[in-house]
């Protein structure tokens, strides 16, 4: 069984859009193994996008995460990876397909409302990070 971390962005938790997120991540017959609110600092989202560091958004993505709570999940089922992938949408809300949620709940490309691992190595990494092996039920 595949599993893909799932971050609710600051922005949706502050526009009181996770119960919603979660419902869909439901629907899509994705099983939630674990969740918590988590609030990054700074140096937690540097650590996080490491990845990133040294491209022009990486300031301002670091900032944006750090700046209120968001919720993390790790989600499993077959594919969960790619399934979490669609039903997120395209990064940029305005080249996502109708009915995905950052076509629905985001404002822009930084303000997307959700967070999913690309692939199986940066799951592992990106659960790692922001869970503990207790934290997660097995399937």
């Amino acid at each position: 069984m595949e599993q893909t971390l799932a971050i609710v962005k600051p922005d949706a938790v502050a526009r009181r859009l996770t119960g919603q997120i979660l419902a869909a991540i439901e629907e899509r017959g994705l099983r939630i193994a674990a969740m918590k609110m988590i609030h990054l600092s700074r140096t937690q989202a540097e650590g996080f996008y490491a990845v990133h560091r040294g491209r022009p958004f990486f300031d301002s993505l670091t900032a944006f995460m750090s700046s209120g709570p968001a919720v993390a999940l790790v989600l499993e089922g077959e594919g969960a990876i790619a399934r979490w992938r669609e039903l997120m949408g395209a990064t940029d809300p305005a080249k996502a397909a109708a009915g995905t949620l950052r076509r629905r709940f985001a404002t822009d490309i930084e303000k997307n409302a959700v967070h999913g691992s690309d692939a199986p190595e940066t799951a592992a990494f990106e659960i790692a990070y922001l869970f503990n092996r207790l934290e997660i039920q097995g399937g």
